[in-house]
């Protein structure tokens, strides 16, 4: 299974894709049930929820085969590694267990963005700095979306070429000083959709989980898929955005 010319164009233009029914049923159900059952078992202390929306909840489950499964071992593994060529992307030993829960109030807020990378401190990355560790994002919705404002993904359609403009100018380290809340003149776009469903998106576009305001709890598992020469590329691909995806290249050159 991999992605058609069509898709990785509109990986190259929009910075993402959305692909239907992905992930089997059978997974999506077996991680929400491991999930509720943490959240019944462990519970979730006040003084660690942020730090849990910023990071992931259920920590002690990202690293189980329930969750890296999604990833390692169903369809989304050859869609992610079409966009980056064979053999150029790395299984996964950990998922990020993104959860929304809804708000006190039906209030609308416009979703805000930004790009992974910047620390905030409670993300797991000191304020003040920035780092670039990844080639791409693959949320998978392990619930239903039908509308918006239900705590969806939320991405700002060519963003990622925005910010790379942006580093050739000031340079990567302008990610550490927050250029990645800047007006990108494309408007959020909250992905909806079926759970099994995934959003694969570019490292460098802005994206954000939108407000809550369902009666329902938004689940999703968020992967970090990496292409083997990340660590040495670095920052370097800030400024080079298509440098990690082979599959993309060869599709645009073709045209």
């Amino acid at each position: 299974m991999e992605l058609n010319s069509t898709q990785k164009r509109q990986m190259f233009n929009d910075g993402y894709v959305v692909v239907k029914g992905v992930i089997p049923p059978v997974m999506v159900e077996a991680a929400r049930r491991s999930i509720n059952h943490s959240l019944g078992t462990n519970g979730l202390h006040p003084d660690e929820l942020t730090k849990f929306a910023a990071q992931s909840y259920c920590p002690e489950l990202q690293g189980k085969p329930v969750i890296t499964d999604i990833f390692n071992r169903s369809p989304l593994f050859a869609l992610c590694e079409s966009l980056v060529g064979e053999g150029n992307l790395l299984t996964t030993g950990s998922g990020q267990i993104a959860l929304r829960f809804s708000r006190p109030t039906s209030d609308l807020a416009e979703p805000k963005g930004h790009i992974d990378g910047r620390g905030t401190g409670t993300n797991g990355i000191p304020a003040g700095t920035f780092h670039r560790s990844f080639t791409m994002l693959a949320v998978v919705l392990l619930s239903d979306l039908p509308e918006a404002y239900s705590g969806n993904f939320t991405v700002w359609g060519g963003s990622h070429r925005f910010f790379e403009q942006i580093f050739r100018e000031q340079g990567p380290e302008a990610l550490a000083k927050a250029v990645d809340t800047m007006d990108t003149g494309s408007p959020p776009v909250q992905i909806t959709g079926s759970a099994g469903d995934v959003v694969i998106c570019h490292h460098q576009l802005k994206h954000t989980a939108a407000p809550n305001s369902s009666p329902n709890v938004r689940y999703a598992a968020i992967f970090r898929g990496k292409h083997k020469e990340a660590d040495k590329n670095g920052v370097e691909v800030m400024t080079d955005i298509w440098r990690e995806w082979d599959g993309v290249r060869e599709v645009i050159g073709e045209g």
